[in-house]
């Protein structure tokens, strides 16, 4: 099964998604909800007296911290599901600062391939940009670690990391490339004006739903607005995600009011999210542009949009992830992002995608592809001819 996912890798996964609950070392190291769910009494009994016995008697000495973490990841992924995570707390600590715009990394964007990862765009000054690293490179290692199989969290995981500190990376090709991450300014949100038909069209890229993505779009937006724009292209191409709280934000730049989002888990009662209010006049066309980059939050926004008629959708039919996690932090340090329920566009559609299974996704009003033979973006001319129609 083809997967095609975005993360940004500065290592950028905004947002993202990270791997593999781990069922523990410590049954106290554990929230409540954790203990009581996964760890009866009896059990984690046993587990304890387990691990006593490798701690004491193993032919080696052993790390009990680094039991821990692999017990946990072992039972989030017998999980079976692909977007239910244990983190570690070096993992949550980066997945923190992610979520909140700080990146750390190598400076790129990645597509989950079967190979490993397509890198899909290097940013300027980077160190993936000085080390020689390109559009469409594949890559299968990690610092000798195979990326064949895993999903885009679990490689972004062995790629990211402290400014400062080096990662090797192996190509499809063979080509092996040693990197020194660093902190990487990363735009999060880019626009710029472009001429369709003798018309002013604002073009407004997100790159990841982090912390104060809303505020900056609806800057973004209005910025184009203001230098005559009489259209937006809104594209998320690539944007695999990121915060919910952020997506209604987004969404409400465009929507005056309604429904954005429904949510709702085995444990979770349903739940609803409206627009805050229209930032720019509902009148103004808007087309959003995606991808099969596009994923969860880009698809909240995206279904939202599609479904209230508020924009045309342009491009290929998007990832295909209608379920949604919720983060517990553990006194560790690491945390559990599991999934807990399921979210529904404004009509009702659940775009699936839990456990194993890949989502239906988002069908496109308008189909159109990037053909990367070319220098010209042929989505992105599709997307502004259909915004100059009106």
């Amino acid at each position: 099964m083809r997967r095609l996912r975005t993360a940004l890798l500065a290592l950028l996964i905004p947002l993202a998604l990270v791997i593999g609950i781990l069922l523990g070392g410590h049954p106290d190291w554990l929230p409540g909800f954790a203990r009581d769910t996964l760890v009866a009494d009896s059990d984690g009994r046993q587990y304890e007296q387990a691990i006593d016995k490798i701690e004491a008697d193993y032919y080696r000495k052993v790390d009990r911290e680094k039991l821990l973490n692999k017990s946990l990841e072992s039972a989030v992924e017998s999980l079976d599901d692909q977007f239910s995570h244990y983190f570690s707390p070096s993992e949550y600590h980066s997945f923190q600062l992610d979520t909140e715009g700080a990146f750390e990394g190598v400076g790129m964007s990645v597509a989950e391939v079967p190979e490993g990862l397509r890198v899909t765009q290097v940013y300027d000054g980077s160190p993936a940009k000085e080390g020689g690293l390109k559009e469409g490179d594949v890559i299968v290692e990690a610092d000798g670690k195979s990326l064949e199989g895993k999903n885009s969290d679990q490689s972004t995981a062995l790629i990211k990391g402290p400014a400062g500190s080096e990662v090797t990376l192996k190509l499809k090709t063979g080509r092996v490339f040693k990197l020194k991450r660093a902190k990487v300014d990363i735009p999060i949100v880019q626009h710029r004006q472009e001429t369709q038909d003798g018309k002013k069209i604002g073009w407004v890229s997100l790159a990841g739903f982090t912390s104060g993505s809303g505020d900056d779009v609806e800057k973004a937006v209005k910025d184009e607005l203001k230098k005559g724009a009489t259209g937006i292209v809104f594209d998320l191409r690539h944007n695999g995600g990121g915060l919910l709280n952020e997506a209604v934000e987004v969404a409400s730049v465009f929507l005056p009011e309604g429904r954005v989002v429904s949510t709702k888990g085995r444990a979770r009662p349903e739940r609803v999210y409206n627009a805050t209010g229209g930032a720019i006049d509902d009148k103004i066309p808007v087309v959003v542009l995606v991808d099969e980059g596009s994923a969860s939050a880009s698809e909240i926004v995206t279904g939202a949009l599609q479904d209230r008629k508020r924009a045309k959708v342009v491009g290929t039919r998007t990832f295909g992830k209608g379920v949604f996690q919720e983060i517990e932090q553990l006194d560790n340090g690491g945390a559990l992002d599991i999934t807990v329920g399921e979210y529904f566009t404004p009509s009702g559609r659940n775009l699936g995608g839990g456990g194993v299974r890949k989502g239906a996704g988002i069908t496109p009003d308008i189909q159109a592809s990037d053909d990367p033979k070319t220098e010209r973006d042929e989505a992105l001319d599709k997307a502004l001819e259909t915004v100059a129609a009106g």
